[in-house]
């Protein structure tokens, strides 16, 4: 999560909850005896037969959001591309597009953010807490061959079956692909296959080809789950820049600033740390591995590959997401649980073994 999202974010909850609706009961939905939303009951249709995805949808994407070329092999994407996807990276990202307050494009399709759906026989509403839309028009129109670009793209779908399946083409090139920056042409085009198993959980696939990039056409997987009694909140990057002055620096100046940890030390940190249920985790906590590497420590966030940490104390590490790493040891130097460092708070990962 970016630094300004975040502090929109803290924000948006400091804010008065009685004129939100965040605690509103979505009417018409299942609940088990106690009152409790249904997620496991079956899933809902249309008068017409069709699945209806009409609802307010928590994307998980813990593997493609950050990464969405993990899947790729070496060579399937060109050195410029890579080299271009470092340079972001070494500039903290700086350039991405929820720092210039521009939509994010086609990210948006397997990214971990919320999107309200609406329902209806001839288009389908994606709505974002940006204020950005998404118009998937089932009328039977065909995509058109040359479309002027748009940050959003154009967007046609049909049913096979029971799965919604999105044809996508005409984005501008100024987005990216992911938070790490790998980027796209015109030529880029999505498709989307949308599946709702039960009443509370959507798998999505997205496969994506821009033959002037990437080597090959590639497929990934995420899945949404259904979030009830509660309404989409406004977040308008525009109403606030904070931040924006202080986000300076290299990614590579946490080596200015490392010191040595010793062995014995970081054998103790080594580690499956499982995140625990706050901030809305739900079923899907994320599982971060730490090991010993090449006298350092290295951490990986299940599906998104290893990141090299650097030790800026004897507890407290940086080159993970946010801010870094902070081991919590007990008595004896052992580390009880970690603290992925945010602006916004820090979240807490469990020691399992």
């Amino acid at each position: 999560m970016n630094l300004l999202a975040i502090v929109i974010a803290v924000l948006m909850l400091s804010a008065p909850l009685s004129a939100q609706w965040v605690n509103l009961p979505t009417p018409g939905i299942p609940r088990t005896a106690n009152g409790k939303p249904n997620l496991t009951a079956p899933a809902p249709h249309t008068a017409d037969g069709k699945p209806d995805l009409t609802g307010l949808w928590q994307r998980v994407s813990p593997k493609y959001y950050e990464n969405i070329a993990a899947d790729l092999k070496p060579g399937e994407i060109p050195p410029w591309a890579e080299a271009l996807v470092q340079s972001r990276k070494e500039n903290l990202h700086k350039e991405h597009m929820s720092l210039q307050c521009l939509p994010w494009g086609p990210s948006y399709s397997s990214s971990g953010r919320m999107a309200k759906i609406i329902q209806t026989p001839g288009v389908i509403l994606m709505l974002d807490d940006t204020l950005v839309y998404r118009q998937i028009f089932m009328d039977g129109r065909k995509l058109e061959a040359d479309p002027n670009p748009s940050w959003m793209g154009y967007s046609v779908g049909h049913w096979d079956g029971n799965t919604l399946v999105v044809e996508s083409n005409g984005y501008n090139d100024r987005t990216w692909l992911d938070r790490d920056g790998h980027p796209h042409t015109e030529a880029l085009r999505l498709t989307e296959r949308y599946r709702r198993r039960d009443f509370g959980h959507m798998d999505i696939e997205v496969t994506l080809s821009d033959p002037k990039v990437y080597a090959r056409p590639w497929t990934i997987a995420l899945n949404a789950q259904f979030v009830p009694d509660t309404e989409l909140l406004e977040a308008v990057c525009n109403e606030s820049t904070a931040g924006h002055e202080h986000w300076v620096g290299k990614a590579s100046d946490d080596k200015v600033t490392e010191v040595k940890v010793a062995p014995e030390i970081l054998a103790k940190y080594a580690g499956t740390y499982r995140e625990q249920d706050l901030w809305g985790v739900g079923p899907h906590p994320r599982i971060i591995e730490i090991t010993v590497s090449d006298g350092g420590l290295t951490a990986e966030l299940k599906g998104r590959g290893k990141t090299q940490l650097t030790a800026q104390s004897q507890t407290r590490f940086a080159g993970f997401f946010g801010w870094g790493i902070d081991f919590v040891p007990d008595g004896q130097g052992v580390p009880t649980h970690l603290l992925e460092m945010h602006v916004s708070g820090n979240y807490r990962f469990q020691r399992e073994k």
